[in-house]
């Protein structure tokens, strides 16, 4: 016992001796929480939208007054001309802004909001609507209620892509504590020594898998500690399923990187792979674009990923997306049962380490 602390204490030592794993572990994920969070984080939501007003001398704006006030999420700024709100419009000091001539609704967007313009001119569409309506002394012939379906956490896109930013942490760290690690030590010929030692090489990638297992955990909370922190989201994290999934999601990533071990020797070239197969999965996997929205073609390799798995568990544990218990469970032992099997054949592949 004292031995496998030993080694524990060893492993974390490297891995903190490591600033590329510490990099790719802790800080990485965190950028693209920063990046994500500052692009999209407050376009959805309660979000209050700045909306400038410019209604003409003489104009009747009673009506237009009641369609705007029954919006909620609207913020009025009255402007005597279109001069001044498209000064206040340029400086940002509104979102957008509307021109009323007694005729015509006409809509002013900053083009260089490309990005928020879209949420702009849908809110556009709906003034519109329901002021030719209420000019005419018409109701909507069908009504619309809003209905959440699901996981409240879920209805906004940014608490969808944190819990795939930590999923993709998970695949990244298990992928490179095995396939760069254990190539590392195989070409520089220190697996040999554990020939000689009474170590067991069980011990020895316990030891990893213990390290990786603490450090995926952590990092993971950090990453969603930073998205509740900075951009005010809401997860509904179920603890004991969340560290259940993080326990075998480690597991299977660190089965995937027993692969490119077994199959690339060289260290650098293990990483290189490694990191290949991570952003490939990335992209299909639907951490930042929806599975549903890829053709079909796409859709169907997606779904041979294990990333897609992690992903949706990763959902489900924050409470951002529904899952089936069956499916959960399935996709926990899945990914678990992964790992437990490849691992011993990583065994395997260091007891019979190189002696020319």
């Amino acid at each position: 016992m004292r031995a496998f602390r030993e080694l524990l204490r060893t492993q974390a030592l490297l891995f903190l001796r490591d600033k590329m794993a510490l990099f790719f572990t802790f800080l990485f994920p965190l950028v693209f929480i920063l990046i994500f969070g500052f692009l999209w984080g407050g376009l959805e939501g309660n979000r209050t939208t700045r909306l400038g007003l410019a209604v003409l001398p003489g104009v009747e704006v009673q009506a237009l007054d009641q369609v705007l006030s029954s919006r909620g999420s609207l913020d009025v700024h009255r402007y005597p001309d279109r001069a001044a709100l498209e000064v206040d419009l340029g400086k940002r000091r509104v979102d957008f802004g509307l021109v009323w001539d007694g005729k015509r609704l006409l809509f002013l967007y900053d083009p260089t909001r490309v990005q928020e313009n879209y949420v702009f001119q849908e809110l556009a569409r709906g003034i519109s609507a329901d002021f030719n309506l209420r000019r005419q002394g018409l109701s909507p012939v069908v009504g619309v209620e809003k209905v959440q379906l699901g996981r409240a956490a879920g209805a906004n896109w940014f608490n969808m892509i944190v819990p795939g930013i930590m999923a993709f942490s998970i695949l990244t760290s298990g992928l490179f504590a095995v396939s760069g690690r254990i190539t590392y030590m195989k070409e520089r010929k220190l697996l040999d020594r554990l020939i000689v030692t009474p170590m067991s090489p069980g011990a020895f990638l316990a030891a990893i898998a213990g390290v990786r297992l603490a450090v995926g955990y952590m990092s993971t909370l950090i990453t969603l500690v930073a998205a509740v922190a900075l951009f005010n989201v809401a997860f509904q994290v179920n603890w004991p399923l969340y560290t259940a999934f993080v326990v075998a999601a480690t597991l299977g990533a660190m089965g995937l990187g027993t692969l490119i071990a077994l199959v690339v020797r060289r260290p650098g070239s293990a990483i290189t792979v490694a990191n290949i197969a991570a952003q490939i999965m990335m992209f299909l996997s639907g951490v930042y674009i929806p599975v549903e929205l890829m053709p079909s073609f796409l859709r169907a390799v997606s779904r041979a990923l294990p990333l897609t798995y992690m992903v949706e568990g990763m959902r489900y544990v924050t409470g951002v997306a529904d899952m089936s218990p069956t499916k959960f469970l399935g996709t926990a032992v899945g990914l678990g049962a992964l790992g437990v099997l490849l691992l011993p054949v990583l065994a395997r592949y260091v007891v019979s380490a190189d002696r020319r």
